[in-house]
């Protein structure tokens, strides 16, 4: 696939990160900004209550799934920001393990970050992503 995002390193910063320090998306391109993904099923309810890493794997098919309504894929990302509600790490390393195990070798620059509380009931994890397919 002919992706319009190219990833950056920089031999200056360290290494020891699963993600890019950059994101460069080269005119003309298309740019998609995706709503956080939930871990919700179609009947809207908050699926794996309790399970971070069971949530983060809903919240991803749903956000593949949203972006091949916008006509593009996870190797379109450009920038993604990882929700997990908790102030343990280790709840937060369950997330990303998961989150990294869908985006491969497209490791994307990203924040994760935890928060106190997310929008829906039961809610553990939500992905916001940006995405630039070519014009």
């Amino acid at each position: 696939m002919n992706s319009g995002v190219r990833l950056i390193r920089n031999d200056r910063l360290t290494q020891a990160v699963d993600y890019a320090y950059a994101a460069v998306a080269d005119a003309p391109v298309r740019s998609i900004w995706v709503a956080g993904a939930c871990p919700l099923d179609l009947d809207g309810n908050t699926v794996a209550v309790g399970d971070y890493a069971g949530q983060t794997h809903q919240v991803m098919r749903n956000l593949v799934t949203a972006l091949e309504g916008a006509g593009a894929s996870l190797a379109d990302v450009a920038k993604t920001t990882v929700y997990v509600a908790s102030s343990r790490q280790s709840d937060l390393g369950s997330a990303w393990k998961v989150y990294r195990e869908y985006m491969g070798e497209h490791d994307v620059p990203s924040t994760l970050l935890g928060v106190t509380v997310l929008g829906y009931n039961d809610q553990l994890v939500e992905v916001e992503a940006v995405a630039v397919i070519p014009g």
